[in-house]
């Protein structure tokens, strides 16, 4: 287990600590937000983390590949979900993100099977870092406007970007 490894398992187990901290209401409101925030910080930061390890020391692994996009999905997922029970987005818009989630995972997989290896894109990860700056600006409670527009650039961005995967790979789903 190598160092990026490493990371993305931290990250991976971050996710319970920031659901707990969120969620449990053992720390009272608002603290509970800003101690989750910057534990979503972290999280994300070892995203950035061990993919340029991985790629500067040559660290990439089969385990990195499969766990870091699914670690990413995991915390996106509990963010956003846990968002809709705090009232802060509304249920549609995490069914839209979760559910590209789901349909380009599954492409991923049918181009696995047909020896096709599709890279994450610029537009992939642009959606991605909205997303994460998305959940950090709404759960800080400073978002008003800037969380709104965040919310629905979120959601656009995920279209998009899934849409963008299809299309430039539909020679998959032909095989």
């Amino acid at each position: 287990m190598n160092l990026p490894n490493k990371l993305t398992m931290a990250r991976v187990i971050m996710i319970p600590v920031f659901l707990v901290v969120l969620l449990s209401g053992v720390i009272p409101e608002p603290m509970n937000r800003y101690i989750a925030v910057i534990i979503f910080i972290i999280a994300s930061f070892t995203d950035y983390l061990d993919g340029h390890i991985a790629r500067k020391y040559n660290l990439v692994t089969n385990f990195g590949k499969f766990m870091d996009p699914l670690a990413d999905k995991l915390l996106v997922a509990a963010a956003i979900i846990s968002m809709v029970e705090l009232g802060d987005i509304a249920a549609w818009i995490v069914i839209v993100i979760i559910s590209r989630e789901f349909i380009i995972t599954g492409f991923r997989l049918i181009a696995v099977e047909a020896n096709v290896v599709i890279a994450a894109s610029w537009l992939g990860k642009t959606k991605t870092v909205s997303q994460m700056a998305m959940i950090i600006v709404v759960l800080s409670g400073i978002g008003g406007i800037l969380g709104q527009i965040l919310i629905y650039a979120s959601a656009i961005l995920t279209i998009i970007s899934g849409v963008d995967y299809i299309v430039k790979n539909k020679s998959v789903l032909k095989g």
